[in-house]
């Protein structure tokens, strides 16, 4: 019994760890990118830099924010950091953050999205890096609303995966 109440505490700490260490990740990029929205020259602004401001905001709002996060990253991050709580091991409750984004401890095919996906984000940060103002400031505040709205998402399914009964979320680990 004794054994179990620690796994079980174990357990808890590792999925606080990994959704802290999520909003630690996020928290940082959101942090990073505002000043580039804030600094974005609105006097020198020409029709065509508003209508891509609204096209940014609205494609990535609705390709990161909802469909990125929402009803993709979110979900699963949740339901594997309800994994971790019932499933702990030492490995896992140390990188949780690592292991609710999916880097390991996965299946195949989720190894290859988180892979695929943050070398890809890496490149993307790389290359909008390059962009003048108001290019830069366009681009990032459709990936802050993105960003912002899929940090709100993880905490309101990590809330239903940690403290809801009908959560029917795969974790995607080998063996569920």
């Amino acid at each position: 019994m004794e054994k179990k109440s620690g796994k079980s505490a174990l357990g808890k700490f590792g999925a606080v760890w990994g959704i802290l260490g999520l909003t630690l990740i996020f928290g940082r990029g959101l942090i990073c990118l505002y000043p580039y929205v804030e600094e974005l020259p609105e006097s020198t602004f020409v029709w065509f830099h508003w209508a891509a401001l609204a096209g940014s905001l609205l494609f990535m709002g609705y390709a990161e924010g909802y469909k990125g996060f929402h009803l993709k990253f979110s979900p699963r991050a949740a339901a594997r950091a309800r994994y971790l709580r019932d499933n702990p091991t030492l490995v896992r409750v140390i990188f949780a953050p690592l292991f609710c984004m999916g880097f390991f401890h996965a299946t195949r095919k989720r190894k290859i999205v988180a892979y695929s996906l943050t070398t890809m984000i890496v490149l993307l940060i790389v290359l909008v890096r390059e962009l003048p103002q108001p290019w830069r400031g366009i681009v990032d505040a459709g990936v802050l609303l993105g960003l912002g709205w899929g940090l709100v998402s993880v905490w309101i399914f990590t809330i239903k995966a940690l403290f809801g009964k009908n959560f029917d979320v795969s974790p995607e680990t080998p063996d569920a």
